[in-house]
């Protein structure tokens, strides 16, 4: 009898460990954590997936497009908030993971491309020139988060060094900055001024709370603007240029307005204005 106690109680043992090591088996599970990792530029996201072991993939973008691919860009339709998922096997297991991202207001402007063909897209931001627009033809802008674009079509050549005024109401604020005739409906802390074709130009704000003072201080900034593509046809001069919108105090909020003045290069006469004399400044909405 006492060895078949000591049977049945190591059968017993046996039996228990035998269940215990089968649960442990069975609630096993291989590790399914899907990550990846998401780079934006502009409207263009590149995604890499960081988790070993991963296959089938199946991308979700969240605007309606999806893709196969191990570790895709996707080009998203314009500014807004989206939420791509990817589903994946993991070492054998279904796994699902999604992030948000945000796309920003992008421009088709390119700086650097030696052409000014990508402005045809440019429709919105045209400014409306008057009976005192001289030898402005056309003028129009474009932003970014980053930058603010500026294209300009004038009769003459580069060569002749007209000299530009600039007025920028960086705040949209009438209540500092100075007060102008030449351009209203604005109060102008920064004014950019110079041959922008053949010099650059020079940055100033405005100094002192009396508005109707002409009074600016120089400014030393590094990078603030960039002449881009310069072409010159049909006795007309055609540019681009850009605005560092970091670089200059209040460029980065929702809006600001612009008048330009161009002056011949003696400083003889005022060659033409855009918008116009007397007339509003432009206006950048720059709330998207």
């Amino acid at each position: 009898m006492k060895n078949l106690k000591s049977y049945l109680c190591l059968l017993c043992v046996t039996l228990a460990g035998t269940l215990l090591n089968s649960c442990k088996e069975d609630d096993y599970q291989p590790q399914t954590n899907l990550a990846y990792e998401v780079v934006v530029e502009g409207s263009t996201a590149t995604f890499k997936v960081i988790t070993e072991g991963v296959t089938g993939y199946s991308w979700d973008f969240g605007d309606g497009q999806t893709s196969t691919d191990a570790n895709p860009s996707h080009t998203y339709p314009g500014k807004g908030k989206y939420v791509p998922t990817l589903t994946a096997m993991v070492n054998g297991q279904t796994a699902e993971s999604s992030t948000v991202i945000r796309i920003a207001k992008s421009s088709p402007v390119k700086i650097n491309d030696n052409s000014l063909d990508d402005w045809a897209a440019v429709t919105k931001d045209v400014v409306t020139l008057g009976a005192t627009k001289g030898i402005f033809n056309a003028v129009k802008f474009d932003y970014d988060g980053n930058y603010i674009y500026m294209y300009a079509e004038m009769t003459g050549r580069r060569a002749d060094a007209n000299i530009f005024d600039f007025y920028i109401d960086s705040d949209n604020n009438p209540g500092t900055g100075l007060l102008t005739g030449t351009f209203t409906g604005g109060a102008y802390d920064i004014l950019l001024e110079g041959q922008l074709l053949t010099a650059g130009l020079d940055i100033f704000y405005h100094a002192g709370t009396n508005q109707n003072a002409f009074a600016f201080d120089q400014q030393s900034i590094s990078e603030a603007f960039t002449v881009g593509t310069v072409k010159e046809e049909g006795g007309m001069v055609k540019f681009e240029m850009r605005i560092a919108r970091g670089k200059l105090k209040g460029l980065t909020g929702e809006g600001m307005r612009i008048g330009i003045q161009a002056i011949k290069n003696d400083w003889s006469v005022v060659l033409g204005n855009a918008p116009g004399e007397g007339a509003p400044s432009f206006f950048l909405d720059m709330s998207e």
